[in-house]
């Protein structure tokens, strides 16, 4: 029932109006499962509330639909003429029903895929395809074809259905590679490690499974992998002449992931730029500064260059505002009124050595100098809004207290000029 047709049956049954009729038969039957499977497809869109059933039973619907069709068609039709399209329906549908179960599996279990999500229904029709011409006869045609046509590599001659199974071969084999990853790596995110010593295991695994795909597809074709031995002389002389700052950037992030001196969520300063860590990778690091600009940073620079790590053992930041009272001011009430507005501030931490404390810095030209050293354990929040709340709090309780804040003053005095009369009014000035 499911044997390859052959193409003259195809050409001759196309000749006689049952012919025609069994073709139009298939074709109405693919019609109406598409019909209901778009039908489905608008109700989940908009939400109905009769869509109760599962993701996956959704995308049986044409293929299912397509073969009760095709079934009933061919009980009855069998009675009266010889059936041929109608087989070939029932495969095409059986295949495509197979294609769609295997794509919404691979879906499940690699979530994170964003090139299978988006070249979902192009390898769908494109294996439904490989199928169709296969039942229909026309696949052998077609590799004869392909192995008749031979291109010189070399002192060597390939034909290009080697070329195509290769291909094909090592696709498949890339799937499964970054397949497997996926999966090692949704366990490895799960498992108490730090999240740079995960993600250093889930890139090497990723990279280790590529490599090892790769070489056994190139073996699986029959290809010779003595050769690549001159791929990797030539590869390491480019990365000995051109390559190096971006092979150094790759050493440095395994660096950097090993030793873990940079981690996600860090709070660091580099190149003028601070910020939090939002993403390590091989060659560079994401740093997000607090306005919301992203930083791309060279994993190179990291190493080579300090780096201020505000959160390396602890995350708890140290702030200091500093204000000038005047001379004439209570300088006990004026450190104690500083601390009590400190510590009204639900983000100031009030325990341990981290209390809010208040110190006189010097005795400046215009006032006493007084600095409020606060700590606290969220600086990816940012200090502008802490450092404004302070002040505003500070300046209320001031004028409370009869503290005050100078501003800068200047005495000039004017004297008698050299050689001028004492009687004789002095120069006018300005300040």
């Amino acid at each position: 029932m499911y044997e390859p047709l052959h193409f003259d049956r195809f050409e001759q049954s196309l000749t006689t109006p049952a012919g025609w009729a069994e073709l139009g038969v298939v074709l109405f039957a693919f019609l109406a499962g598409w019909l209901v499977d778009r039908r489905l497809a608008r109700n989940r869109d908009d939400d109905a509330p009769t869509m109760a059933l599962a993701g996956g039973v959704v995308r049986l619907a044409m293929p299912l639909v397509a073969l009760v069709v095709l079934f009933v068609a061919r009980v009855v039709w069998r009675r009266y003429l010889p059936v041929l399209f109608l087989d070939a329906g029932v495969l095409l549908a059986v295949a495509l029903a197979g294609i769609r179960v295997v794509i919404y599996t691979l879906r499940r279990l690699v979530p994170n895929a964003a090139w299978l999500r988006s070249s979902e229904l192009t390898v769908t029709y494109l294996v439904w395809l490989l199928v169709a011409l296969h039942a229909l006869g026309i696949t052998p045609q077609i590799a004869a074809e392909l192995d008749s046509i031979r291109v010189p590599v070399g002192k060597h001659e390939v034909t290009l259905l080697t070329i195509a199974t290769g291909t094909v071969a090592v696709v498949l084999t890339i799937a499964l590679a970054l397949w497997l990853s996926g999966l090692i790596e949704r366990r490895l995110m799960k498992t108490d490690l730090d999240l740079s010593q995960r993600a250093l295991a889930a890139k090497f695994v990723r990279a280790a499974l590529l490599v090892i795909g790769v070489l056994v597809a190139f073996q699986a074709i029959g290809f010779d992998l003595t050769l690549l031995s001159v791929f990797g002389g030539a590869l390491g002389v480019g990365i000995g002449l051109g390559l190096q700052k971006l092979a150094s950037n790759y050493i440095a992030g395994f660096v950097i992931l090993l030793d873990r001196s940079i981690r996600l969520g860090d709070l660091v300063t580099v190149d003028n730029r601070y910020g939090v860590v939002t993403s390590v990778t091989s060659r560079y690091v994401v740093v997000r500064s607090l306005d919301g600009v992203e930083a791309i940073v060279p994993n190179e620079t990291l190493v080579t260059t300090t780096v201020l790590n505000h959160s390396f053992s602890r995350k708890d930041v140290r702030i200091a505002i500093n204000v000038t009272v005047g001379y004439d001011s209570d300088l006990d009430r004026a450190l104690a009124v500083m601390c009590e507005v400190a510590r009204a501030h639900p983000r100031v931490q009030l325990e341990g050595d981290q209390k809010p404390a208040a110190f006189v810095v010097r005795f400046g030209d215009n006032g006493i100098d007084l600095e409020l050293g606060v700590w606290i354990r969220d600086p990816e929040s940012g200090h502008l809004g802490l450092r404004s709340d302070l002040n505003r709090a500070l300046w209320s309780a001031f004028q409370q207290a009869g503290i005050s804040v100078p501003f800068p003053q200047r005495d000039v005095r004017i004297v008698a000029m050299p050689g001028a009369s004492p009687a004789s009014p002095p120069p006018s000035a300005a300040a």
